[in-house]
């Protein structure tokens, strides 16, 4: 169970007045394929066709299969591969994989971001490394910060995963109305990021906002984004989430994709989300561990893609695992 902690890294969000993002493009992405997994090279080919990332920058790799976890060295030894054969131009990576979701302390996320640093570790109730990534101007992260932000192109099934894939790719430039709703639960633990809903408001009229006193959210048929802190969220069936939608709940193991008494982050996927986010070792409630919806929203909306916002709103993501897919960009006008 989540823990409260006495400290933790508060946020000034400074909200000015949108400006037009230059997001990443598929000759920036990598498509990482796990040779070992039949799940990874079906999806991964998927993923690389319907967004037509150029054939260089798709990245065969061998990782154990079928485990939650592997060892740093197992990681070290396909992130070397990655490295010989990534081009230079590589920015970002989707990595087509559900498992393994965790190097050791790490998510493997972080672990391909960064390569493996134990910075981002800890045990107990303390920080961990930050991100220069956080809230960033970057477009251009691994030129300008050495950093290649990841997300797994995750799902509990192949057609499950290309049916996100699509949504993603649905999205782009449609502008989508749609409310963004931010949940104050009853768990005083997880409900950590309810006190930063008010700089979701300050963002004006760029996404409508529903703040809720509430466990639950049903019967909605326009859900953007939807933020909550619970260890499992009930209602998701009746609810229709908007192409490109982003949600995830804030607890300890959101992040351990399969196998655990918690609510797995591939739950809001499964309900229609594009994206999502959750722990996979204990981080305790520290705000700066999870995505910040002020910053995810604002960016998003201003036309960043989804890799971009999302990573950027979580100050210290070495324990958590992005999940969804990167390049969708609905606040982007088309390229014609």
């Amino acid at each position: 169970m989540i823990r409260t902690t006495a400290t933790g890294l508060l946020f000034v969000l400074v909200v000015g007045a949108p400006v037009p993002a230059a997001a990443l493009g598929p000759d920036q992405l990598a498509v990482i394929v796990n040779t070992a997994d039949p799940y990874s090279v079906e999806v991964g080919e998927y993923y690389a066709r319907r967004r037509r990332i150029p054939r260089a920058n798709v990245v065969p790799i061998t990782l154990p299969a079928g485990h939650a976890a592997i060892s740093r060295e197992d990681f070290e030894a396909g992130k070397a591969q990655l490295d010989a054969r990534a081009p230079a131009t590589v920015q970002a990576l989707a990595l087509a994989s559900t498992t393994p979701f965790r190097v050791d302390c790490l998510s493997i996320t972080t672990a391909f971001a960064f390569g493996f640093d134990p910075a981002f570790c800890a045990e107990g109730c303390r920080p961990t490394r930050p991100s220069p990534y956080f809230d960033s101007p970057s477009r251009a992260p691994f030129r300008e910060l050495m950093l290649r932000p990841a997300m797994l192109l995750a799902g509990p099934s192949v057609a499950k995963a290309k049916a996100m894939v699509d949504r993603g790719i649905v999205s782009d430039g449609t502008f989508p109305t749609g409310t963004a709703y931010l949940l104050s639960t009853s768990d005083r633990a997880r409900n950590a990021r309810a006190a930063g809903y008010a700089q979701v408001e300050a963002l004006g009229p760029r996404v409508r906002v529903e703040r809720i006193d509430g466990d639950e959210l049903r019967d909605r048929s326009d859900v953007l984004f939807y933020f909550t802190g619970l260890a499992a969220v009930s209602g998701l069936e009746t609810l229709r989430f908007r192409p490109g939608a982003i949600a995830d709940h804030l607890t300890s193991t959101g992040g351990v994709l399969t196998g655990h008494d918690q609510m797995s982050a591939l739950r809001w996927l499964e309900a229609g989300a594009t994206a999502s986010y959750g722990t996979v070792v204990e981080p305790c409630n520290f705000r700066s561990k999870f995505p910040q919806p002020a910053v995810v929203i604002g960016r998003y909306t201003q036309g960043e893609t989804l890799i971009e916002a999302y990573w950027k709103s979580v100050a210290s993501p070495g324990q958590g695992v992005f999940v969804g897919e990167p390049l969708a960009a609905p606040f982007r006008a088309r390229a014609r």
